[in-house]
Protein backbone atom coordinates (compact mmCIF):
# COMPACT_ATOMS: atom_id res chain seq x y z
CA UNK A 1 0.00 0.00 0.00
CA UNK A 2 2.74 2.29 0.93
CA UNK A 3 4.58 1.21 -2.79
CA UNK A 4 1.11 2.46 -4.37
CA UNK A 5 0.97 5.74 -2.11
CA UNK A 6 4.49 6.87 -3.57
CA UNK A 7 3.71 6.66 -6.80
CA UNK A 8 1.46 10.02 -6.41
CA UNK A 9 4.61 11.69 -5.11
CA UNK A 10 7.68 10.42 -7.30
CA UNK A 11 7.96 9.00 -9.69
CA UNK A 12 8.71 4.97 -9.86
CA UNK A 13 12.33 3.76 -10.43
CA UNK A 14 11.68 0.22 -12.18
CA UNK A 15 15.53 -0.68 -12.17
CA UNK A 16 14.44 -2.51 -8.71
CA UNK A 17 12.73 -5.00 -6.84
CA UNK A 18 9.74 -7.38 -8.47
CA UNK A 19 9.33 -6.69 -11.63
CA UNK A 20 5.50 -8.20 -11.88
CA UNK A 21 4.59 -5.96 -9.45
CA UNK A 22 6.57 -2.61 -10.87
CA UNK A 23 4.87 -3.37 -13.98
CA UNK A 24 1.09 -3.94 -12.45
CA UNK A 25 1.86 -0.83 -10.42
CA UNK A 26 2.83 0.86 -13.07
CA UNK A 27 0.28 -0.51 -15.87
CA UNK A 28 -3.00 0.02 -13.34
CA UNK A 29 -3.20 3.53 -13.44
CA UNK A 30 -2.49 3.77 -17.14
CA UNK A 31 -5.46 1.15 -17.62
CA UNK A 32 -8.15 3.38 -15.86
CA UNK A 33 -6.76 6.73 -17.76
CA UNK A 34 -7.11 4.61 -21.21
CA UNK A 35 -10.87 3.80 -20.11
CA UNK A 36 -11.34 7.83 -19.05
CA UNK A 37 -9.94 8.64 -22.44
CA UNK A 38 -12.75 6.15 -24.09
CA UNK A 39 -15.02 8.00 -22.14
CA UNK A 40 -14.24 10.72 -23.22
CA UNK A 41 -14.37 10.02 -26.77
CA UNK A 42 -18.19 8.87 -26.07
CA UNK A 43 -19.64 11.35 -24.06
CA UNK A 44 -18.63 13.61 -27.41
CA UNK A 45 -20.63 11.63 -29.72
CA UNK A 46 -23.20 10.93 -27.25
CA UNK A 47 -23.53 15.04 -26.56
CA UNK A 48 -23.78 16.05 -29.91
CA UNK A 49 -25.88 13.13 -31.33
CA UNK A 50 -28.74 13.79 -28.38
CA UNK A 51 -28.25 17.54 -28.65
CA UNK A 52 -27.70 18.17 -32.79
CA UNK A 53 -28.59 15.11 -34.43
CA UNK A 54 -27.31 12.51 -36.64
CA UNK A 55 -25.68 14.59 -39.19
CA UNK A 56 -23.64 16.14 -36.40
CA UNK A 57 -22.46 12.99 -34.99
CA UNK A 58 -21.68 11.51 -38.59
CA UNK A 59 -19.67 14.59 -38.91
CA UNK A 60 -17.85 14.14 -35.93
CA UNK A 61 -16.60 10.49 -36.78
CA UNK A 62 -15.74 11.46 -40.42
CA UNK A 63 -13.27 14.06 -38.97
CA UNK A 64 -11.37 10.79 -37.05
CA UNK A 65 -9.14 9.20 -39.87
CA UNK A 66 -8.19 13.15 -40.96
CA UNK A 67 -7.02 13.63 -37.30
CA UNK A 68 -5.16 11.22 -36.42
CA UNK A 69 -3.33 11.13 -39.76
CA UNK A 70 -2.47 14.77 -39.07
CA UNK A 71 -1.04 14.12 -35.68
CA UNK A 72 1.58 11.59 -36.21
CA UNK A 73 3.88 14.22 -34.97
CA UNK A 74 2.66 14.54 -31.86
CA UNK A 75 2.70 10.94 -31.52
CA UNK A 76 6.41 10.25 -32.69
CA UNK A 77 7.46 13.17 -30.00
CA UNK A 78 5.71 11.67 -27.46
CA UNK A 79 6.76 7.85 -28.00
CA UNK A 80 10.75 9.40 -28.43
CA UNK A 81 10.84 11.45 -25.45
CA UNK A 82 9.26 8.69 -23.28
CA UNK A 83 12.06 6.26 -24.38
CA UNK A 84 15.23 8.81 -23.96
CA UNK A 85 13.51 9.95 -20.50
CA UNK A 86 12.75 5.94 -19.28
CA UNK A 87 16.57 5.32 -20.32
CA UNK A 88 18.44 8.70 -18.77
CA UNK A 89 16.20 8.03 -15.82
CA UNK A 90 17.45 4.75 -14.97
CA UNK A 91 20.98 5.23 -16.19
CA UNK A 92 20.87 8.82 -13.64
CA UNK A 93 22.18 10.57 -16.42
CA UNK A 94 21.14 14.12 -14.89
CA UNK A 95 22.31 16.26 -17.60
CA UNK A 96 21.56 13.72 -20.77
CA UNK A 97 17.96 13.64 -19.08
CA UNK A 98 17.26 17.28 -18.70
CA UNK A 99 18.76 18.08 -22.74
CA UNK A 100 16.29 15.83 -23.73
CA UNK A 101 12.93 17.03 -21.72
CA UNK A 102 14.45 20.31 -22.86
CA UNK A 103 14.53 19.66 -26.94
CA UNK A 104 10.93 17.53 -26.22
CA UNK A 105 9.11 20.68 -25.42
CA UNK A 106 10.54 22.74 -28.06
CA UNK A 107 10.24 20.17 -30.94
CA UNK A 108 6.65 20.01 -29.64
CA UNK A 109 6.63 23.58 -30.26
CA UNK A 110 7.65 23.76 -33.28
CA UNK A 111 5.40 20.07 -34.38
CA UNK A 112 2.50 22.50 -33.34
CA UNK A 113 2.74 25.62 -35.36
CA UNK A 114 3.27 23.27 -38.38
CA UNK A 115 0.30 20.94 -37.80
CA UNK A 116 -1.68 24.31 -36.92
CA UNK A 117 -0.61 25.90 -40.78
CA UNK A 118 -0.71 22.75 -42.76
CA UNK A 119 -3.64 21.61 -41.25
CA UNK A 120 -5.23 24.17 -42.07
CA UNK A 121 -4.69 24.43 -45.39
CA UNK A 122 -5.37 20.50 -46.41
CA UNK A 123 -8.41 19.61 -43.65
CA UNK A 124 -10.86 21.08 -46.50
CA UNK A 125 -9.15 18.79 -49.49
CA UNK A 126 -8.71 16.01 -47.77
CA UNK A 127 -12.66 15.40 -46.58
CA UNK A 128 -13.19 16.16 -50.69
CA UNK A 129 -11.30 13.65 -51.61
CA UNK A 130 -12.68 11.20 -48.94
CA UNK A 131 -16.05 11.78 -50.38
CA UNK A 132 -17.35 13.35 -47.21
CA UNK A 133 -20.89 14.57 -47.92
CA UNK A 134 -22.30 17.85 -48.68
CA UNK A 135 -24.41 17.28 -45.36
CA UNK A 136 -21.85 17.42 -43.18
CA UNK A 137 -18.67 18.32 -44.88
CA UNK A 138 -19.06 22.30 -43.40
CA UNK A 139 -19.14 20.32 -39.68
CA UNK A 140 -16.38 18.18 -40.37
CA UNK A 141 -14.61 20.81 -41.65
CA UNK A 142 -14.95 23.87 -38.86
CA UNK A 143 -14.43 21.06 -36.73
CA UNK A 144 -10.93 20.15 -37.86
CA UNK A 145 -10.11 23.82 -37.74
CA UNK A 146 -10.84 24.21 -34.12
CA UNK A 147 -9.08 21.35 -32.93
CA UNK A 148 -5.65 21.86 -35.23
CA UNK A 149 -5.53 25.09 -33.85
CA UNK A 150 -5.90 24.80 -30.42
CA UNK A 151 -3.93 21.90 -30.93
CA UNK A 152 -1.21 23.21 -28.67
CA UNK A 153 -2.86 21.48 -25.78
CA UNK A 154 -3.36 18.19 -27.09
CA UNK A 155 0.45 18.19 -28.36
CA UNK A 156 1.48 19.15 -25.09
CA UNK A 157 -0.52 16.74 -22.99
CA UNK A 158 1.06 13.85 -25.14
CA UNK A 159 4.58 14.70 -24.96
CA UNK A 160 4.52 15.83 -21.01
CA UNK A 161 2.46 13.03 -20.25
CA UNK A 162 5.09 10.66 -22.18
CA UNK A 163 7.79 12.43 -20.26
CA UNK A 164 6.33 11.46 -16.88
CA UNK A 165 5.30 7.72 -17.79
CA UNK A 166 9.33 7.54 -18.99
CA UNK A 167 10.39 8.91 -14.91
CA UNK A 168 7.25 6.21 -13.99
CA UNK A 169 5.07 8.68 -12.93
CA UNK A 170 2.01 7.12 -14.84
CA UNK A 171 -0.69 8.66 -12.10
CA UNK A 172 -0.57 12.04 -12.45
CA UNK A 173 -0.98 11.58 -16.06
CA UNK A 174 -4.06 9.55 -15.00
CA UNK A 175 -5.13 12.15 -12.42
CA UNK A 176 -5.16 14.67 -15.05
CA UNK A 177 -6.35 13.18 -17.83
CA UNK A 178 -9.44 12.40 -15.24
CA UNK A 179 -9.82 16.47 -14.21
CA UNK A 180 -9.77 17.07 -17.97
CA UNK A 181 -12.55 14.52 -18.76
CA UNK A 182 -14.70 16.17 -16.31
CA UNK A 183 -14.20 19.37 -18.03
CA UNK A 184 -14.86 18.15 -21.44
CA UNK A 185 -18.38 16.77 -19.89
CA UNK A 186 -19.01 19.82 -18.06
CA UNK A 187 -18.39 21.89 -20.94
CA UNK A 188 -19.67 19.81 -23.56
CA UNK A 189 -23.38 20.54 -21.97
CA UNK A 190 -22.54 24.09 -21.55
CA UNK A 191 -21.64 24.59 -24.98
CA UNK A 192 -23.66 22.43 -26.92
CA UNK A 193 -26.77 21.49 -24.99
CA UNK A 194 -27.30 25.11 -23.16
CA UNK A 195 -25.52 27.35 -25.64
CA UNK A 196 -26.43 25.90 -29.37
CA UNK A 197 -22.89 25.35 -30.62
CA UNK A 198 -23.58 22.60 -32.25
CA UNK A 199 -20.33 20.85 -33.25
CA UNK A 200 -18.23 24.33 -32.71
CA UNK A 201 -19.17 23.38 -29.46
CA UNK A 202 -17.53 19.82 -28.66
CA UNK A 203 -14.39 21.01 -30.42
CA UNK A 204 -13.95 23.95 -28.60
CA UNK A 205 -14.59 22.23 -25.18
CA UNK A 206 -12.22 19.71 -26.21
CA UNK A 207 -9.36 22.05 -26.67
CA UNK A 208 -9.86 23.53 -23.45
CA UNK A 209 -10.07 20.60 -21.69
CA UNK A 210 -6.37 19.44 -23.31
CA UNK A 211 -4.96 22.79 -22.31
CA UNK A 212 -5.95 22.67 -18.48
CA UNK A 213 -4.59 19.08 -18.74
CA UNK A 214 -1.36 19.92 -20.52
CA UNK A 215 -0.92 22.97 -18.22
CA UNK A 216 -1.05 20.03 -14.78
CA UNK A 217 1.28 18.34 -16.84
CA UNK A 218 3.82 20.87 -16.98
CA UNK A 219 3.13 22.07 -13.06
CA UNK A 220 3.91 18.40 -12.25
CA UNK A 221 7.17 18.52 -14.11
CA UNK A 222 8.46 21.15 -12.71
CA UNK A 223 7.96 19.69 -9.46
CA UNK A 224 10.72 16.77 -10.27
CA UNK A 225 13.73 18.93 -10.16
CA UNK A 226 15.20 16.29 -7.90
CA UNK A 227 15.78 14.25 -11.22
CA UNK A 228 16.59 16.95 -13.46
CA UNK A 229 16.66 20.41 -14.76
CA UNK A 230 15.06 22.44 -16.85
CA UNK A 231 17.24 25.49 -17.40
CA UNK A 232 16.45 27.59 -20.50
CA UNK A 233 19.79 26.82 -21.93
CA UNK A 234 18.56 23.31 -22.44
CA UNK A 235 15.46 24.39 -24.80
CA UNK A 236 17.98 24.54 -27.49
CA UNK A 237 17.85 22.25 -29.94
CA UNK A 238 21.17 20.28 -29.68
CA UNK A 239 22.32 18.34 -32.66
CA UNK A 240 22.55 14.80 -31.00
CA UNK A 241 19.39 14.69 -29.09
CA UNK A 242 16.12 15.71 -31.16
CA UNK A 243 17.61 13.80 -34.40
CA UNK A 244 17.15 10.81 -31.92
CA UNK A 245 14.01 11.52 -30.95
CA UNK A 246 12.91 12.01 -34.14
CA UNK A 247 14.29 8.72 -35.04
CA UNK A 248 12.71 6.76 -32.00
CA UNK A 249 9.48 8.27 -32.37
CA UNK A 250 8.70 9.11 -35.72
CA UNK A 251 7.66 4.85 -36.49
CA UNK A 252 5.26 4.48 -34.37
CA UNK A 253 3.80 8.07 -35.88
CA UNK A 254 4.32 6.74 -38.91
CA UNK A 255 2.40 3.01 -37.85
CA UNK A 256 -0.81 5.50 -36.72
CA UNK A 257 -0.75 6.82 -39.74
CA UNK A 258 -0.93 3.64 -41.80
CA UNK A 259 -3.42 2.52 -39.59
CA UNK A 260 -5.70 4.81 -40.26
CA UNK A 261 -4.89 4.66 -44.34
CA UNK A 262 -5.70 0.78 -44.02
CA UNK A 263 -9.08 1.55 -42.02
CA UNK A 264 -10.20 4.13 -44.62
CA UNK A 265 -9.26 1.12 -47.39
CA UNK A 266 -10.86 -1.58 -45.44
CA UNK A 267 -14.10 0.94 -44.51
CA UNK A 268 -14.80 1.25 -48.29
CA UNK A 269 -14.99 -2.57 -48.17
CA UNK A 270 -17.26 -2.79 -45.08
CA UNK A 271 -19.36 -0.26 -46.39
CA UNK A 272 -20.55 -2.58 -49.41
CA UNK A 273 -22.33 -4.91 -46.86
CA UNK A 274 -25.31 -2.53 -45.94
CA UNK A 275 -26.42 -0.58 -43.18
CA UNK A 276 -27.15 -3.85 -40.78
CA UNK A 277 -23.52 -4.18 -40.80
CA UNK A 278 -21.81 -0.95 -40.76
CA UNK A 279 -23.96 -0.70 -37.73
CA UNK A 280 -22.98 -4.28 -36.23
CA UNK A 281 -18.91 -2.68 -37.05
CA UNK A 282 -19.68 -0.02 -35.11
CA UNK A 283 -21.04 -1.60 -32.13
CA UNK A 284 -17.70 -4.14 -32.54
CA UNK A 285 -15.10 -1.18 -32.30
CA UNK A 286 -16.71 0.14 -29.21
CA UNK A 287 -16.47 -3.12 -27.51
CA UNK A 288 -13.26 -3.55 -29.13
CA UNK A 289 -12.02 -0.31 -27.41
CA UNK A 290 -12.38 -1.50 -23.90
CA UNK A 291 -11.41 -5.43 -24.82
CA UNK A 292 -7.81 -3.78 -26.20
CA UNK A 293 -7.31 -1.22 -23.20
CA UNK A 294 -5.58 -4.07 -21.25
CA UNK A 295 -2.58 -4.61 -24.23
CA UNK A 296 -2.21 -1.00 -24.73
CA UNK A 297 -1.83 -0.19 -21.32
CA UNK A 298 0.70 -3.19 -20.97
CA UNK A 299 2.45 -1.96 -23.77
CA UNK A 300 3.55 1.38 -22.43
CA UNK A 301 4.38 -0.32 -19.37
CA UNK A 302 7.19 -2.76 -20.79
CA UNK A 303 8.26 0.22 -22.92
CA UNK A 304 8.93 2.40 -19.63
CA UNK A 305 10.00 -1.04 -17.55
CA UNK A 306 12.79 -2.03 -20.44
CA UNK A 307 13.95 1.50 -20.71
CA UNK A 308 14.53 2.33 -17.57
CA UNK A 309 16.41 -1.05 -16.94
CA UNK A 310 18.32 -0.62 -20.23
CA UNK A 311 19.85 2.77 -19.16
CA UNK A 312 20.85 0.95 -16.19
CA UNK A 313 21.96 -1.50 -18.09
CA UNK A 314 20.23 -4.55 -16.47
CA UNK A 315 19.24 -6.50 -19.45
CA UNK A 316 18.75 -9.51 -17.01
CA UNK A 317 15.98 -7.75 -15.38
CA UNK A 318 14.65 -6.78 -19.18
CA UNK A 319 14.05 -10.45 -19.79
CA UNK A 320 13.12 -11.54 -16.62
CA UNK A 321 10.04 -8.88 -16.59
CA UNK A 322 9.39 -9.13 -20.28
CA UNK A 323 8.38 -12.82 -19.71
CA UNK A 324 6.26 -11.89 -16.32
CA UNK A 325 4.71 -8.86 -17.91
CA UNK A 326 3.75 -11.08 -20.87
CA UNK A 327 2.21 -13.36 -18.95
CA UNK A 328 0.63 -11.07 -16.97
CA UNK A 329 -1.21 -9.31 -20.02
CA UNK A 330 -1.76 -12.60 -21.51
CA UNK A 331 -3.66 -13.94 -18.56
CA UNK A 332 -5.90 -10.89 -18.81
CA UNK A 333 -6.57 -11.21 -21.77
CA UNK A 334 -7.82 -14.09 -21.62
CA UNK A 335 -10.07 -13.50 -19.06
CA UNK A 336 -11.58 -10.83 -21.43
CA UNK A 337 -11.79 -13.17 -24.21
CA UNK A 338 -13.92 -15.70 -21.59
CA UNK A 339 -15.82 -12.52 -20.80
CA UNK A 340 -16.90 -12.07 -24.53
CA UNK A 341 -17.87 -15.41 -25.37
CA UNK A 342 -19.26 -15.77 -22.62
CA UNK A 343 -21.90 -12.51 -21.85
CA UNK A 344 -21.13 -11.19 -25.67
CA UNK A 345 -24.79 -10.88 -26.71
CA UNK A 346 -25.54 -9.45 -23.84
CA UNK A 347 -23.08 -6.99 -24.00
CA UNK A 348 -24.18 -5.82 -27.89
CA UNK A 349 -27.42 -5.72 -26.23
CA UNK A 350 -25.83 -2.42 -24.47
CA UNK A 351 -26.07 -0.47 -27.75
CA UNK A 352 -28.58 -2.05 -29.57
CA UNK A 353 -32.30 -3.60 -29.20
CA UNK A 354 -32.83 -4.94 -32.88
CA UNK A 355 -32.42 -9.03 -32.16
CA UNK A 356 -30.54 -9.13 -35.64
CA UNK A 357 -28.10 -6.37 -34.71
CA UNK A 358 -27.18 -7.84 -31.82
CA UNK A 359 -27.04 -11.59 -33.09
CA UNK A 360 -24.63 -10.45 -35.90
CA UNK A 361 -22.79 -8.57 -34.00
CA UNK A 362 -22.05 -11.33 -31.33
CA UNK A 363 -20.90 -13.48 -34.01
CA UNK A 364 -19.01 -11.05 -35.47
CA UNK A 365 -16.96 -10.36 -32.04
CA UNK A 366 -16.59 -14.11 -31.61
CA UNK A 367 -14.40 -14.09 -34.68
CA UNK A 368 -12.09 -11.60 -32.80
CA UNK A 369 -12.26 -12.90 -29.53
CA UNK A 370 -9.31 -15.26 -29.26
CA UNK A 371 -7.14 -12.42 -31.00
CA UNK A 372 -6.72 -10.27 -27.87
CA UNK A 373 -5.01 -12.75 -26.68
CA UNK A 374 -2.26 -12.65 -29.56
CA UNK A 375 -2.33 -8.69 -28.79
CA UNK A 376 -1.04 -9.38 -25.63
CA UNK A 377 1.84 -10.58 -26.84
CA UNK A 378 2.45 -7.99 -29.52
CA UNK A 379 1.78 -5.29 -27.50
CA UNK A 380 4.22 -6.54 -24.52
CA UNK A 381 7.14 -7.98 -26.55
CA UNK A 382 6.87 -4.65 -28.70
CA UNK A 383 6.81 -2.48 -25.78
CA UNK A 384 10.03 -3.95 -24.56
CA UNK A 385 11.96 -3.71 -27.78
CA UNK A 386 10.63 0.44 -28.21
CA UNK A 387 11.99 0.62 -24.72
CA UNK A 388 15.17 -0.72 -25.75
CA UNK A 389 15.17 1.72 -28.57
CA UNK A 390 14.00 -0.94 -31.40
CA UNK A 391 11.17 1.28 -33.00
CA UNK A 392 11.80 0.36 -36.24
CA UNK A 393 11.07 -3.50 -36.11
CA UNK A 394 7.48 -3.35 -34.89
CA UNK A 395 6.89 -0.34 -36.68
CA UNK A 396 8.08 -3.00 -40.04
CA UNK A 397 5.90 -5.50 -38.45
CA UNK A 398 2.53 -3.54 -38.07
CA UNK A 399 3.24 -2.30 -41.94
CA UNK A 400 3.10 -6.09 -43.18
CA UNK A 401 0.57 -7.34 -41.02
CA UNK A 402 -2.17 -4.49 -41.86
CA UNK A 403 -1.03 -3.35 -45.50
CA UNK A 404 -0.02 -6.85 -46.95
CA UNK A 405 -1.89 -9.57 -44.50
CA UNK A 406 -5.04 -8.11 -43.26
CA UNK A 407 -6.13 -5.61 -46.80
CA UNK A 408 -5.48 -8.81 -49.04
CA UNK A 409 -6.95 -11.15 -46.91
CA UNK A 410 -10.12 -9.28 -46.66
CA UNK A 411 -10.86 -8.34 -50.37
CA UNK A 412 -9.38 -11.84 -50.84
CA UNK A 413 -11.90 -13.74 -48.92
CA UNK A 414 -14.22 -11.78 -50.11
CA UNK A 415 -13.72 -12.01 -54.14
CA UNK A 416 -13.54 -15.87 -53.44
CA UNK A 417 -16.15 -15.99 -51.37
CA UNK A 418 -19.05 -13.73 -53.89
CA UNK A 419 -22.08 -15.92 -55.39
CA UNK A 420 -25.28 -15.03 -56.76
CA UNK A 421 -27.10 -14.74 -52.91
CA UNK A 422 -23.69 -12.78 -52.00
CA UNK A 423 -22.83 -10.15 -54.74
CA UNK A 424 -19.73 -9.00 -52.58
CA UNK A 425 -18.86 -12.33 -50.90
CA UNK A 426 -19.25 -12.84 -47.12
CA UNK A 427 -19.12 -10.35 -45.06
CA UNK A 428 -16.82 -12.24 -42.28
CA UNK A 429 -14.14 -11.42 -44.38
CA UNK A 430 -13.52 -8.19 -42.58
CA UNK A 431 -12.91 -9.67 -39.08
CA UNK A 432 -11.41 -13.14 -40.16
CA UNK A 433 -8.35 -10.57 -41.52
CA UNK A 434 -8.32 -8.98 -38.95
CA UNK A 435 -7.87 -12.05 -36.85
CA UNK A 436 -5.13 -13.32 -39.25
CA UNK A 437 -2.97 -9.76 -38.75
CA UNK A 438 -3.56 -9.83 -35.11
CA UNK A 439 -2.08 -13.89 -35.03
CA UNK A 440 0.70 -13.81 -37.25
CA UNK A 441 2.05 -10.12 -35.97
CA UNK A 442 2.03 -11.95 -32.75
CA UNK A 443 4.54 -14.95 -34.07
CA UNK A 444 6.96 -12.46 -35.91
CA UNK A 445 6.79 -10.18 -32.70
CA UNK A 446 8.33 -13.31 -31.20
CA UNK A 447 10.23 -14.02 -33.17
CA UNK A 448 12.22 -11.06 -33.60
CA UNK A 449 12.15 -10.75 -29.91
CA UNK A 450 13.64 -14.09 -29.23
CA UNK A 451 16.21 -12.88 -31.76
CA UNK A 452 17.54 -10.08 -29.40
CA UNK A 453 18.73 -7.64 -32.29
CA UNK A 454 16.85 -5.15 -29.58
CA UNK A 455 19.46 -5.67 -27.08
CA UNK A 456 22.17 -3.72 -29.60
CA UNK A 457 19.55 -0.63 -30.06
CA UNK A 458 19.89 1.26 -26.42
CA UNK A 459 20.29 5.29 -26.87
Amino acid sequence: MKELLRTFVEPVDMTEGSPWKKIILFAVPMLVGNIAQQLYNTVDSVVVGNYVGDNALAAVGSAGPILNLLIVLYVGISVGAGIMVSQYFGAKEREKLSVTIGNCITLTAIATIFVMVVASFVAKPLLELLDTPESIIGWCHSYLLILFIGSAGLAYYNILSGILRGLGDSVSALVYLLVSTAINIVLDLLFVAKMGMGVNGVALATVIAQAVSALLCLLRLLKLKEFFDLNPGYFKLEGEVYPKIIRLGLPSGITQAIFSMAMIVVQSLTNSFGEMFIAANVIIMRVDGFAMMPNFSFGTAMTTYAGQNVGAKRLDRVDKGAKQGTMIAVVTSAVITALILLFGKALMGIFTSTPELVDLSRDMMGILAVGYIAMAVTQSLSGVMRGAGDTMTPMWISIVTTVFIRVPIAYGISFLTRTAELPNGRQECIFISLLSSWLIGALITFLFYKKGTWKDKAV
